[in-house]
């Protein structure tokens, strides 16, 4: 069951870091092939940052979306995965999660991490005990963006802007 109303979760930026630092496959449960999704856009920013993003979508299953085949299930991906994002409503939230603890010995899962507005604290509290880290209510690319260097929440880092004093010219 989904807990929208509960008060916000804290976690440490070291903490994220370090589970970000430590992924290199993810598995994008509910990624879409539509270029203007809040999906697609997350796994085409992860591609160019070097991590492999397999889709998750039984709708697009047999596809490839971003140059990566589609995968109905958790239970197809040949792996590894080490993070299992989830772009679902909070509801479908609950099922996915046991199903990536269901796969977490054959796929290497470390993580399970829940998109902006993605909230289930009790499918939470399972992958904690089946030894899982979790995020919740928060975006990929935004906190990889913010904790790597990149400039504001859109992930921009034209090198323009700088706290150095520019070198005037003569």
């Amino acid at each position: 069951m989904a807990t929208a109303a509960a008060a916000p979760i804290r976690y440490e930026d070291g903490d994220l870091r370090r589970l970000l630092a430590e992924t290199r496959t993810i598995a994008m449960v509910g990624a879409s092939p539509t270029w203007v999704r809040p999906s697609n856009f997350v796994m085409k920013y992860l591609q160019g940052k070097g991590f492999r993003v397999i889709p998750v979508n039984p709708v697009a299953a047999g596809s490839s979306i971003l140059g990566e085949p589609v995968y109905p299930t958790l239970c197809d991906v040949p792996g590894p995965v080490q993070m299992v994002d989830i772009f679902r409503a909070s509801d479908a939230a609950g099922g996915l999660v046991d199903e990536a603890i269901a796969e977490q010995e054959r796929l290497g899962i470390k993580v399970v991490w829940m998109q902006l507005g993605v909230r289930n604290d009790q499918a939470a509290e399972r992958a904690g005990n089946a030894g899982l880290a979790v995020v919740m209510d928060r975006c990929v690319k935004i906190e990889y963006g913010r904790l790597f260097g990149e400039l504001g929440w859109s992930g921009v880092n034209s090198g323009i802007i700088s706290a150095r004093r520019p070198r005037l010219r003569p």
